[in-house]
């Protein structure tokens, strides 16, 4: 064989090797044995094949016995990487140590497992759980109104209060042995998604005290006294509880927060005792104002030693009632019109005793650890699971409006321009609703996932505000005009307040998901940097040897499994049995994986802990992990679901468009990366081939989209769980009613344009077109058919009673002769049936062409409405004040006539349509 040919094999041997990431003894061994078939078959001298089998075996004892490695190499390593490592404050390890690693760390080997993924248990709910959410939930969510807890009351209503307290909506999370419901985590967050597609107050209430609260602090670490006291009270709404730890100079760096607290002696009770003195000052803290037990996070000093050794005892957690003399709660803030309970509290010397920590004096100086992992716990639920539902209200409505709504004789949602924001609704929702579920099944299972936490924080709430803004670009005016009907207004004002909240979606993105993943998640960096921090030298050498080999082997197969995959496109990537239409989703999100972990390793390796301060390039690494656990959640629901060929192109828009921004998101890290050969590296090794995403095409955005503005299965999926109100008087029963009427008035409408096209019937004006189309339509008792047919499919809301509320408040007044409280049905009833067909056709369409279901034209004469429908001159001016304020509740003012020339429209449509059948 020629040299090149030995090159060539031993190249390929190596490459094998390391793509099976084989252990250290298999490379010798076959290293060995390659050099010894090497000296064998050529015609290499005596002394130069000894030579080089001698050096290969001293490499390989050194590299093979550990003792003999550990002195030449891994001590030698150990000690240059003592002096460079930067320090790391007690917040910032507790903080790392924090909640536990799940997917995530699958992701982050480059070699996930694909089969567990899909073994781990699809979360249900219990017949009790079903039972609360179809009945108290339901319940709840029918006495919730936004509008009127947002513009009127600025608060709920007491009655609502009560029944949160009454039925337990408080105490989800606590145990049945203290009085609480013990709902699942999936439960808990089915709960609150379902409040929020309702009323942001009322789901915000029940979302804190079951989150991170002093409910969560107590069943972890709490005494058993402790609980014995407050779970119940917290269960049954005797206690409102807070949760203070944000002050002002302190808020997303909350762990440097000033206030603090001196144990000291004092009386308590008329006796002497040991506690301490507290001082703080704390705002933006939810349910504050009603709060009637504070969770309170302070720095706790020990200057007399009356606890031990330490003067800085570190963050503790407190219980304090807030009737203790000297706590102050202050006056209320209005987050953006959302008017759930938040305000500031504070307190000066105010002495409490050491029972008053939560877990007792033992865990005084535990507070951040105790509040990192519940966190990662409480943040896994309540602000995916609120968006969540905001989405899907968000989804249901505005894919309904887009149908009903009817601009150049075309729904808008038929129109490409708005089919692309109704794409990136359903898709993004799709992949919400997935994550939401996958994250809240594993603390079901035990985990408390605090990477994964962040990652499902900060991209559920973006996808979340995009969402929202996509729907107020559908909606135009209908949305930024605020009112009872409004059903999107104060959600587009309150969106900011998710991305605020739980971590600042800033910092979460560029300091938290790849920071605390990067060292969390990987499977080496955490073990060398204890190891580091080991005072025991033996026991550092072992714990770093091991992680170091470790990390070596693991970057060099990374490394090789990312070019061969990019080399083949990973089709030769290995996948469980799954769908076949998702099989390639799986492979090239190996592929990733393996891509990440390398870039990560590359990353951190190169520019070491510079990286902390690079945020962009931090960001940018973070966004390829969060992109990875979003496909991989997405393509979890599609095989949980039994993978529902109507709900393919969702979820293949939704990761499509995902692995995209993740191509993107390695090229963003790899283009501004500090050294430009690593630069050429990286991008050789990652791309060979080229990028393989592009943005999803248009066919499948158009398939997408249709799935929002049609009454399906697919919809009914993507908004399972949220609040359907049946009353047609609500803005939500009010669109659902008129989708149904659109969707099958559709045929009757092309049925009169093709009749004119045709010359069947004719007519210059829209009146004379419905004169035609009535006298085509057949006999009396057809038309009558018709009518009545009409009536029952179009009803979209009865406008009779009073004019809104309130309105008079804001300086809009009520239209001019609106009947004050009476129906118009009474005047009617017995004035024929052609009076009563007229009053019911008016009645339901007189919404729905406000929504715009009907093309409208300038006002038409009285006399068309008298002469068509034989309404006498007593019944006209009802009729006339009726269109009026049903054109004011829809939100703009429409002339009386069109009202009635739509009535007449449909009217004509059915009897056409009847007449054609």
């Amino acid at each position: 064989m020629t040299a090149a040919a030995w090159i060539v094999g031993f190249a390929a041997l190596a490459l094998a090797l390391a793509y099976a990431a084989a252990p250290g003894w298999l490379w010798t061994a076959a290293v060995g044995g390659f050099l010894l078939a090497l000296a064998a078959a050529t015609a290499m001298p005596v002394w130069a094949a000894a030579i080089m089998l001698a050096a290969f075996a001293i490499a390989a004892v050194a590299l093979n016995i550990t003792p003999i490695r550990r002195r030449l190499l891994s001590d030698r390593l150990l000690a240059i990487f003592r002096t460079i490592a930067p320090p790391m404050s007690q917040t910032e390890s507790e903080a790392l140590n924090a909640g536990t690693v799940w997917w995530d760390g699958d992701l982050f080997s480059g070699r996930p497992d694909w089969a567990k993924l899909l073994g781990f248990p699809q979360p249900k709910l219990t017949a009790e759980e079903q039972a609360f959410l179809g009945n108290e939930c339901e319940e709840l969510c029918a006495m919730s109104n936004d509008w009127e807890q947002t513009h009127h009351n600025y608060d709920m209503p007491p009655e609502v209060w009560q029944y949160i307290k009454d039925k337990g909506f408080l105490g989800m999370i606590i145990p049945k042995r203290y009085g609480g419901k013990e709902f699942s985590a999936y439960a808990h967050s089915q709960v609150i998604m379902k409040l929020s597609t309702r009323c942001s107050a009322t789901a915000v209430t029940v979302m804190v005290p079951n989150s991170l609260g002093p409910a969560e602090l107590l069943l972890h670490y709490g005494t058993e006294e402790q609980k014995r006291h407050y779970l119940p009270r917290l269960a049954k709404g005797l206690e409102i509880p807070a949760f203070a730890l944000t002050s002002p100079h302190a808020g997303s760096d909350a762990a440097s927060i000033p206030d603090r607290g001196v144990v000291c002696k004092g009386t308590w009770q008329g006796r002497e005792i040991v506690g301490m003195r507290v001082t703080w000052d704390k705002r933006y803290i939810t349910l504050g104002p009603v709060a009637t037990l504070l969770g309170l996070a302070f720095r706790l000093y020990d200057p007399d030693h009356l606890l031990g050794s330490e003067e800085d005892v570190g963050i503790t957690c407190a219980l304090v009632p807030t009737d203790t003399p000297g706590v102050n709660i202050g006056r209320r803030h209005m987050p953006l019109n959302a008017v759930f309970q938040n305000g500031p509290n504070w307190g000066e010397d105010v002495f409490m005793p050491l029972d008053w920590i939560i877990g007792g004096s033992k865990m005084a100086g535990q507070g951040w650890r105790m509040l990192m992992e519940s966190l990662a716990a409480g943040r896994s639920i309540s602000l995916p699971s609120s968006n969540v539902g905001m989405s899907k209200m968000a989804a249901r409505t505005t894919g309904a409006y887009s149908r009903v709504r009817v601009q150049f004789r075309t729904p808008i949602g038929k129109f490409d321009g708005v089919e692309e924001p109704l794409t990136r609704i359903g898709a993004n929702l799709y992949m919400m609703d997935a994550a939401r579920v996958l994250t809240a099944g594993a603390v079901d299972l035990g985990e408390k996932p605090s990477v994964l936490s962040a990652i499902v924080k900060y991209h559920v709430t973006e996808r979340n505000r995009q969402n929202v803004n996509d729907a107020m670009d559908v909606l135009g005016g209908k949305g930024i005009c605020l009112g009872p009907s409004n059903f999107l207004g104060r959600a587009y004002q309150q969106v900011p307040v998710s991305i605020t909240v739980e971590g600042a979606n800033i910092l979460t993105r560029s300091m938290i998901i790849f920071g605390q993943g990067a060292i969390r998640c990987h499977p080496y960096v955490l073990k060398e940097m204890e190891a580091t921090r080991e005072p025991d030298r033996l026991k550092a050498s072992v714990q770093f040897d091991r992680a170091l080999f470790g990390h070596i082997g693991f970057m060099v197969s990374n490394a090789v499994r990312t070019l061969m995959m990019g080399m083949t496109g990973s089709h030769w990537v290995r996948v469980p049995d799954v769908a076949p239409e998702t099989r390639r989703y799986y492979q090239q999100l190996t592929r990733f994986s393996s891509a990440f972990a390398f870039l990560a390793d590359v990353s951190m390796l190169v520019i070491g802990g510079a990286l902390k301060r690079r945020e962009k390039l931090s960001a940018r690494l973070g966004d390829i992990l969060s992109l990875m656990y979003l496909c991989s959640a997405t393509l979890k629901r599609y095989e949980s679901e039994g993978r529902q060929p109507a709900d393919a192109p969702l979820m293949h828009w939704a990761i499509w468009d995902a692995m995209f921004k993740a191509q993107n998101a390695f090229e963003g890290v790899i283009a501004n990366f500090p050294s430009r050969p690593v630069r050429w590296l990286l991008r050789r090794f990652i791309f060979p081939l080229g990028r393989p995403y592009v943005v999803p095409s248009d066919r499948l955005g158009h398939a997408a989209a249709k799935l929002l503005i049609e009454p399906t299965a697919t919809r009914d999926r993507l908004t399972a769980g949220m609040y359907l109100p049946k009353d047609e008087a609500d803005p939500l029963g009010c669109l659902e009613a008129a989708l149904d009427a659109a969707i099958r008035g559709e045929g009757v409408e092309a049925r009169i344009r093709a009749a004119q096209k045709s010359g069947e019937i004719a007519g210059e004006t829209p009146e004379a077109l419905a004169r035609a189309a009535l006298e085509k339509g057949g006999d009396r008792r057809r038309r009558a058919r018709g009518a009545r047919a009409g009536t029952r499919v179009a009803r979209a809301r009865d406008p009779r009673g009073r004019f809104p509320a309130g309105f008079r408040a804001v300086g809009v007044r009520e239209p001019p002769g609106a009947p004050q409280g009476r129906g118009m049905t009474g005047r009617l009833t017995n004035a024929g049936w052609r009076r009563r067909a007229a009053l019911l056709l008016l009645a339901l369409l007189a919404p729905l062409a406000a929504l715009g279901a009907c093309s409208v034209t300038p006002d038409h004469e009285s006399v068309e409405i008298i002469d068509r429908f034989k309404v006498g001159p007593v019944a006209l001016p009802a009729c006339v004040a009726a269109a009026k304020r049903a054109s004011y509740w829809c939100g703009r003012r429409i002339p009386s006539g069109d009202q009635f020339y739509a009535a007449k429209c449909l009217e004509a449509e059915w009897e056409y349509a009847r007449a054609c059948n």
